[in-house]
C-alpha cells in the first residue's frame, strides 16, 4: 500500500491524498487550492495523476477546500463513486453549483483584462454543467454504516462534528496479495466537543494510521457560552443606540449557529425583539439542508425543541431569510434595528459589502466579526481598527462600531485535536500524519504528539509518499 500526500500537506487548503492498493486508486478529497490567483488556476487545473485512473473518491465534508475541485475531476475523466455522508451529499448540491458560478464569474472578469492586454482568454475551470455532471456520482452513506468503495478497501463514515454531515473516516485496507491489513483513522476536519448544534467528534481506539488535521494545533478557541453573552451584550447596545448589527458569516455553519443563538437569547428574554436577516442565497440553502438532518443535532438542541416547540432550532418569529435581490436592496432603507447576516464570512465577497458600504459610516452601528479573517481581507482591516477602508473601490470611514467575538469557530482547537487524537492505542498505532494546517501549527502540535508518546509522527511535504 501506498499513500501520497497531494493537497492539504503543509498549508490549509486543496486536502488530497491518494492511497494506491491492490491496483486500485482511491482519493482521499479532492479540494480546491486557494491562494493567488495564478497560481490558483494552474494548481487547481493540472492533476498530478490521471483523474480517470481514479477508481473511487472519499469525501469527508462540503467545504470548498475538500470538495471544490471534484467538477474538475469528472471533467477530466474520472467517472468512479464520490463516497460521503447523505448531508454532505446535498449540502454539495448547492455549494459546488455555486462555486461552479464563481468559477464561470472570475473568468469572465479575467478574460476581459485579458482582452485588453491583447491575450488570449481562459476557460473556466469548471462550469455549473460540469458541476450537475458531477453530482451524478455522488452516493450517500448513513455515519457507521460500513461500504466497500474499491477491492479490498472498506470505509466507515463517523461524526466528525465540524459541520452538517461533517465526517471522520475509518478505511480498513486488506492488501489482497499479501493478506497485510491495515486500519487508517482519517481525520476529515475536526469539530468542537462543545458545538451548539452537532454531535460531538467521534474518536478512535484503534487504528494502524492516523491522518489529522492540525488547523488551529497551535491556539485555543474562547468559549461557546462567553460567545453567547458577548453576542447578547453587543445586540443590547446597538439596540439601545438605534443601530443595526451586521455580521459577515460563513453561509455554512456559522451563519446557522448565530440564528440559533439568537433564538436562545431571544427564548430567554435576553434581547429585546429585533429582526433578523440572513441574506445570503448559500446561506438560505444550506439552512434548508440543515433542516433535512434533525438526527445530526445534538441532545441541547432537541431538548430546546421540546421545550419551545419549534420546528427547527434556526426558525424562529423573528427571522427571515432573504433570497431574492429586491428584498436584499430594500434591507438598505430600514431605519429600525435589526440584525444583518451575510456572506461572505471574510468580507470580500457577496452581500454583505452592500450592508458594509451602507451602513458602515453610521456610528449607531456595530459590525460584528465570528470568523477567521485572513490577511488582506476587507474583515482583517476591520478587525485590526484601520479607519477607512475601500468597497467596490471607494473609500469609506469606519465610524460603526467594529467587535469581534472568538468562540465561534468550526474547527477543534490545540486542546480539542489532543483529546480527538489520545484515545489511539499508542501500541498498535505505526504512523501519525499531519496535514491540513499552517507549518507553525503543524510543528508545535508535533512537537506535543512526540512529548506525549506518539512515536512517529510526520508533516508530510506536498507529493511526498508512504509505503507500507
Amino acid at each position: 500500500m501506498r499513500i501520497t500526500f497531494l493537497g492539504a500537506a503543509r498549508e490549509v487548503t486543496g486536502s488530497m491524498h491518494l492511497i494506491e492498493v491492490n491496483e486500485r486508486r482511491v482519493l482521499l478529497e479532492c479540494g480546491l487550492f486557494q491562494g493567488r490567483r495564478a497560481e490558483t488556476y494552474e494548481r487547481n487545473l493540472h492533476f498530478p495523476f490521471d483523474p480517470a485512473s481514479i477508481d473511487a473518491v472519499v469525501l469527508s465534508h462540503a467545504h470548498i477546500d475538500h470538495s471544490g475541485n471534484l467538477p474538475n475531476l469528472t471533467k477530466g475523466g474520472f467517472r468512479g463513486n464520490i463516497w460521503c455522508t447523505q448531508a454532505t451529499r446535498n449540502l454539495c448540491t448547492f455549494m459546488l453549483m455555486d462555486s461552479g458560478h464563481i468559477q464561470e464569474q472570475d473568468v469572465e472578469y479575467v478574460n476581459k483584462k485579458r482582452t485588453r492586454d491583447g491575450e488570449p482568454p481562459i476557460e473556466p475551470l469548471y462550469t455549473q454543467a460540469d458541476v450537475r455532471a458531477c453530482l451524478d456520482q455522488f452516493v450517500g452513506i448513513g455515519f457507521q454504516r460500513k461500504v466497500t468503495v474499491a477491492d479490498g478497501v472498506d470505509v466507515t463514515f463517523v461524526e466528525a462534528g465540524h459541520i452538517l454531515g461533517a465526517a471522520s473516516v475509518q478505511v480498513d485496507i486488506r492488501e489482497l496479495n499479501t493478506g497485510n491489513q491495515w486500519r487508517i483513522a482519517f481525520s476529515g476536519d475536526i469539530g468542537r466537543a462543545q458545538s451548539p448544534i452537532l454531535r460531538p467528534p467521534h474518536t478512535f481506539s484503534e487504528a494502524d494510521i492516523v491522518i489529522m488535521e492540525t488547523t488551529y494545533g497551535d491556539r485555543l478557541h474562547g468559549d461557546y457560552a462567553d460567545a453567547r453573552k458577548k453576542l447578547r451584550d453587543v445586540v443590547n447596545k446597538t439596540v439601545r443606540k438605534r443601530g443595526k448589527i451586521i455580521i459577515p458569516a460563513f453561509a455554512v455553519g456559522r451563519t446557522q449557529e448565530l440564528v440559533y443563538a439568537l433564538h436562545q437569547l431571544d427564548a430567554g428574554g435576553d434581547i429585546p425583539d429585533i429582526k433578523v436577516f440572513v441574506d445570503s442565497p448559500l446561506a438560505v440553502n444550506a439552512t434548508d439542508v440543515f433542516r433535512m438532518h434533525p438526527e445530526a443535532w445534538n441532545e441541547a438542541v432537541q431538548k430546546f425543541l421540546v421545550g419551545e416547540n419549534e420546528r427547527s432550532p434556526f426558525d424562529y418569529h423573528e427571522v427571515e431569510y432573504v433570497r431574492d435581490v429586491r428584498r436584499s436592496k430594500q434591507l438598505n432603507n430600514r431605519t429600525e434595528s435589526a440584525v444583518i447576516i451575510s456572506a461572505s464570512g471574510m468580507a470580500e465577497s457577496g452581500r454583505i459589502l452592500h450592508h458594509l458600504k451602507n451602513n458602515i459610516e453610521d456610528a449607531r452601528n456595530t459590525v460584528l466579526l465570528v470568523s477567521f479573517m485572513a490577511e488582506n481581507t476587507l474583515g482583517r482591516k476591520l478587525q485590526d481598527g484601520e479607519p477607512r477602508v475601500s468597497i467596490f473601490g471607494e473609500k469609506y470611514d469606519v465610524r460603526a462600531d467594529v467587535e469581534k467575538i472568538d468562540g465561534y469557530s468550526a474547527h477543534a482547537d490545540q486542546k480539542e485535536l489532543l483529546a480527538w487524537v489520545d484515545p489511539v492505542d499508542r501500541k498498535r498505532l505505526q504512523q501519525v500524519f499531519l496535514v491540513h494546517g499552517e507549518p507553525a501549527a503543524m510543528d508545535t502540535f508535533q512537537s506535543l504528539l512526540l512529548g506525549d508518546g506518539f512515536a512517529k509522527v510526520t508533516a508530510p511535504e506536498r507529493g511526498q509518499a508512504f509505503e507500507f
